[in-house]
C-alpha cells in the first residue's frame, strides 16, 4: 500500500509542477510574460486540482502509517488493494470537483481587458482580488473550501500522529521505538515541508503585502517542495 500511495503522490507532484514551471521557464527565456484568458483559467484549474490532490494523498498516507503502527497484525487486512484504490479514487474525484467549482466561480467574474497579475502563475486568490465585479460569493466559497478541505485533512493527519506517538511510547524497547518511528519519518518530513512552506507563504504575504515577495515565496511550495519529496523518500 505504501508504494502504491507513493506512486500516486509522485504523479501528483509531477503534474503539480508541470502546471506552472514550463510556462515560467518560457517566460524567462522569451522575456514575454503573457498568457491568454483560457490558458490562465486552465492553469488555475489544474494547479488547484493537483495541490488539493497532494493534500488528500498525504492524509491517506497518514492513515496508512496509523494502521501500520497501531494495528500491525491487521494491516494487510485493513489496507487491502480495494480500500487503497478507493481512497485514491475518492481523492482524485474530490480534487477535481473542488477545482472545477473554484474555476467556475472565477469564470463568473469580469476582468479588465489588459490585466496584470502580480504573480508568476494564475493564482486563484490574485484572480479574485483583481476582478471588477462583486467577489463576495467567491470569497465565501474560497475560504470555506480552504477551511474544509485544507483544515480537515490537517486535522486527520494530526489525529493519526497523536495515535502513532501514543503507540510508540507504549513500546518497551528503544530499538522498537526507533524502528516504528522510522517507518513514518519520511511522511512526517514531507507533511511538515508541505504545510510549513504553505503556511509561511501565506503569513509572509499577509504581513508584507508585497506582490514580488509573495511570488518569490510561492516558489517554495509550488516548485521546491514537490522537488524535495522524491529525494526525501529515496534517501529513506
Amino acid at each position: 500500500p505504501m508504494y502504491f500511495l507513493l506512486c500516486n503522490l509522485s504523479l501528483a507532484d509531477i503534474c503539480f509542477t508541470s502546471t506552472t514551471v514550463p510556462k515560467m521557464l518560457v517566460n524567462i527565456q522569451t522575456q514575454r510574460k503573457a498568457i491568454t484568458y483560457a490558458g490562465c483559467i486552465t492553469q488555475m484549474y489544474f494547479f488547484i486540482l493537483f495541490a488539493m490532490l497532494d493534500i488528500l494523498l498525504l492524509t491517506v498516507m497518514a492513515y496508512d502509517r496509523f494502521v501500520a503502527i497501531c494495528h500491525p497484525l491487521h494491516y494487510t487486512v485493513i489496507m487491502n488493494p480495494r480500500l487503497c484504490g478507493l481512497l485514491v479514487l475518492v481523492s482524485w474525484i474530490m480534487s477535481a470537483l473542488y477545482s472545477l467549482l473554484q474555476s467556475l466561480m472565477v469564470l463568473r467574474l469580469s476582468f479588465c481587458p489588459d490585466l496584470k497579475i502580480p504573480h508568476f502563475f494564475c493564482e486563484h486568490n490574485q484572480m479574485v482580488q483583481l476582478a471588477r465585479s462583486d467577489t463576495f460569493l467567491e470569497n465565501i466559497v474560497m475560504y470555506f473550501g480552504a477551511g474544509l478541505l485544507g483544515g480537515g485533512p490537517l486535522a486527520g493527519i494530526l489525529y493519526s500522529y497523536s495515535k502513532i506517538v501514543s503507540s510508540i511510547r507504549a513500546i518497551p524497547s528503544a530499538q522498537g521505538k526507533y524502528k516504528a518511528f522510522s517507518t513514518c519519518a519520511s511522511h512526517l518530513s514531507v507533511v511538515s515541508l508541505f504545510y510549513g512552506t504553505g503556511l509561511g507563504v501565506h503569513l509572509s504575504s499577509a504581513s508584507t503585502h508585497g506582490s514580488q515577495s509573495s511570488a518569490v515565496a510561492s516558489v517554495m511550495y509550488t516548485v521546491v517542495t514537490p522537488m524535495l519529496n522524491p529525494l526525501i523518500y529515496t534517501l529513506r
